[in-house]
């Protein structure tokens, strides 16, 4: 999952109305003192402007904020009311030149809400959504700017413009219409007052949903009940009782998701359900972190401000502006995917219930019905019979760094020749986190990477990419980029072992900071990943492709102990077990992206108040033939994070992405596979373009066709595949 900078100001900035910020004209020595000490009131002078952190407080973030909004508002009101004409120069690039200190400001702080929270941040973060969302709606609805958009806008085909500057014209355009620049006044005013709640309520969902993950967490008091856990998992889980001062217990702190990694490995089944179901209460427990009140007025407010700027339904306003454009195209796609997911969820799950009957009467007892939280514990058994490998015969061969350094580095060699190295001499936010200088073909400096791979108590769940420093050449800034993760740590002085889907995770969020390092564009709003969320994942679904291809692999799974490379029988069984359990990970998906949809193509008079809000669920789910018991969705309304946020309306996006990944997997391997011609190619025509041309035309000037569901389907095994051609092997893609 992206968090740019477009989403890290839509989860704060929801819009409001406050008075404008001003600033005073005196200058007493304790402000000068103050704003010398301020990192944020200048340039960071490390390589590529990479964030102080060393140097940043707590303290600095208020002081930044308010001076970044006073600075803008009066570089915005200077443009306003300018007495010359407008024209592209004195306007649009004018505005893109807005709010350096702000900027700077927001995308450290919210990708440390995010990275590295606390309870200083999170009032900080509450204290200054609804300022942050008046600053913003008094750009967008300030009339006399809107006023030389407008007529820029008119006259772009007259203007001389390159393609590149038109398309920035109609984007702000655009942005302020959709704003409510064209809203008569008094629907001005409730527009701000809808986005000023909306930016409070989001900064609240965002730190219940943190505490409900731990408080939720499952505290174990025998080590007998964690049979089937590997030694480092039980050492891991005595360490987190540990860190709560509960010595000689075991604590399982849950994954954002609805299931839960150890249900693949507990033996005990009463355990297994103790834990999945304190994972679907969160957020509905009647507690002081339940989320269902944030939910129903969230998508209240949601609907009228929809409805206010002339759309049927909140779906409609954020569909226009994606590649899918309506409600319509999204619901027939995945209305095409359901049906044929969920009877390969049920034929999945019938091999699991034979399972459970046959183990159940070799014991001589009564069998049970197959329930979720049996469903990790008994595929893997099954996989285990139909493949003869598990989980943990793969994991000695898949150690962190060797993955990230031997794996998804050297992929991006082959394929693009960047190099990488890593630094320690820059100043990082948490000791995990892991820097690296990264070089171009040309053995010049493109961009910073930070890694920051281990799931921690102040992390919120999931996987994403975030920047802090957007490349573009109005300003000359390069990219500096983060992957974040959310991987166990183990015990002191332990490896770290992965999963093959940490593994595929891995390479997925790279694909994303390859989009961000590899922009190559004019103006910031451009930049990297500021694409269409329908289209964002496209690229870093893609880049998963490169976790099992044989030359890549065999460069990296190798034994953290004995070097030994993983054993080819056990690669080959792996890449066969590819489309294994893809029902339910088409199903477990496809409930949640729908439920999205429900929720956001509802009118406000259906959105239920919050005792309804499980039972609105409930009905969505039947409706669209998705309430098949043993595969809930991957994540329910309490504490679906992405909806909340910047994927409102958008959860789609993951596989309506994956059908131009899979064509794009198609192409390549059609095309000779891992070669540079290839990588130069994808990066010239996709990679380096970020929103600067329309999405769907940088696919096809990529293929050289439009896009085209088959290979999406023959890839989650929803329809035969044709006889194998002798390519090699793609690896099956994880929705984050």
């Amino acid at each position: 999952m992206k968090h740019p900078l477009a989403l890290a100001v839509a989860l704060a900035l929801s819009a409001a109305a406050l008075p404008a910020f001003a600033q005073s004209s005196a200058t007493t020595d304790t402000a000068v003192t103050a704003q010398a000490a301020n990192p944020f009131f200048n340039e960071s002078p490390l390589p590529l402007h990479y964030p102080q952190f060393d140097k940043i407080k707590d303290s600095d973030f208020g002081p930044a904020f308010d001076q970044g909004m006073a600075e803008q508002s009066r570089e915005m009101e200077a443009i306003a009311n300018q007495a010359a004409p407008a024209t592209f120069e004195n306007t649009i690039v004018a505005m893109e030149k807005t709010g350096a200190t702000l900027s700077r400001t927001i995308l450290v702080f919210f990708n440390l809400v995010g990275a590295d929270s606390n309870e200083a941040r999170e009032k900080i973060e509450a204290d200054y959504a609804p300022k942050l969302s008046a600053h913003r709606d008094a750009i967008y609805l300030n009339p006399k700017l809107f006023g030389r958009i407008k007529a820029l806008y008119d006259t772009r085909s007259t203007l001389g413009l390159d393609a590149e500057s038109v398309r920035l014209i109609e984007r702000y355009h655009t942005d302020f219409v959709r704003s409510g620049a064209n809203l008569p006044d008094a629907s001005k005013v409730r527009l701000k007052a809808i986005n000023s709640e909306l930016a409070t309520l989001d900064a609240e969902f965002s730190k219940n949903v943190r505490a409900e993950v731990n408080d939720s967490a499952i505290v174990v008091d025998n080590v007998a009940d964690l049979a089937g856990l590997s030694e480092e998992a039980v050492a891991a889980a005595a360490e987190a009782a540990k860190a709560r001062k509960l010595e000689g217990k075991y604590v399982i702190a849950l994954m954002n998701t609805t299931g839960q990694p150890p249900e693949t490995y507990l033996q005990n089944r009463a355990l297994r359900e103790r834990l999945h179901k304190a994972s679907v209460a969160r957020g509905s427990r009647g507690n002081e972190f339940d989320t269902t009140p944030i939910v129903a007025k969230v998508l209240k407010l949601r609907a009228e401000m929809a409805t206010m700027l002339g759309y049927p339904d909140y779906a409609s306003y954020v569909l226009e502006d994606e590649t899918a454009k309506n409600p319509q195209a999204v619901n027939a796609m995945l209305g095409q995917l359901a049906p044929a997911a969920v009877a390969n969820a049920r034929r999945e799950g019938a091999d699991l219930q034979a399972m459970i009957d046959k183990e159940q009467a070799a014991k001589g007892e009564p069998t049970f019905q197959l329930q979720p939280w049996d469903w990790a514990f008994y595929s893997e058994k099954v996989r285990q019979e139909k493949f003869n490998f598990d989980e943990n015969q793969l994991k000695p061969y898949l150690e962190l760094k060797n993955v990230l350094e031997n794996g998804v580095f050297y992929a991006a060699n082959q394929l693009y020749g960047l190099s990488f190295k890593q630094r320690t001499d820059l100043p990082v936010y948490h000791p995990d986190v892991i820097v690296y200088d990264v070089f171009d073909r040309d053995g010049k400096q493109l961009a910073i990477f930070l890694a920051d791979m281990y799931a921690r108590e102040s992390k919120r769940g999931g996987a994403w990419m975030n920047s802090y420093v957007d490349q573009n050449r109005l300003l000359g800034t390069l990219p500096v980029v983060a992957n974040h993760l959310n991987i166990p740590k183990p015990s002191e002085g332990k490896p770290t072992l992965l999963t093959w889907d940490e593994v595929t995770t891995t390479f997925h969020e790279f694909g994303h900071a390859l989009h961000g390092m590899f922009s190559d564009v004019k103006y910031p709003y451009f930049s990297g990943t500021n694409v269409p969320r329908d289209f964002v994942e496209y690229p870093s679904q893609v880049n998963e492709m490169w976790a099992d291809w044989p030359s890549v692999l065999a460069n990296y799974a190798k034994h953290y102990q004995t070097g030994a490379a993983m054993p080819k029988e056990l690669l080959d069984k792996v890449v066969a077990a590819g489309k294994f359990n893809q029902g339910f990970a088409t199903t477990e998906y496809l409930a949640s992206a729908m439920l999205d949809q429900n929720w956001h193509q509802a009118s406000g008079a259906q959105i239920p108040a919050a005792d309804g809000v499980m039972n609105f669920e409930a009905a969505a789910l039947k409706k669209d033939g998705l309430d098949y018991a043993p595969v809930p969705p991957r994540y329910k309304t309490p504490y679906f994070s992405h909806i909340m946020g910047g994927y409102a309306a958008g959860y789609y996006a993951y596989i309506w992405s994956e059908v131009l990944d899979a064509n794009t997997v198609q192409w390549i391997k059609q095309n000779g596979g891992l070669t540079r011609a290839n990588g130069d190619h994808f990066r010239a025509t996709l990679l380096s373009q970020g929103g600067s041309q329309d999405a769907l035309k940088l696919f096809n000037d990529f293929a050289g066709h439009a896009p085209q569901i088959q290979p999406l389907l023959e890839r989650r095994g929803l329809i035969a595949a044709p006889a194998s051609d002798g390519a090699q092997p793609a690896a099956a893609t994880n929705a984050k």
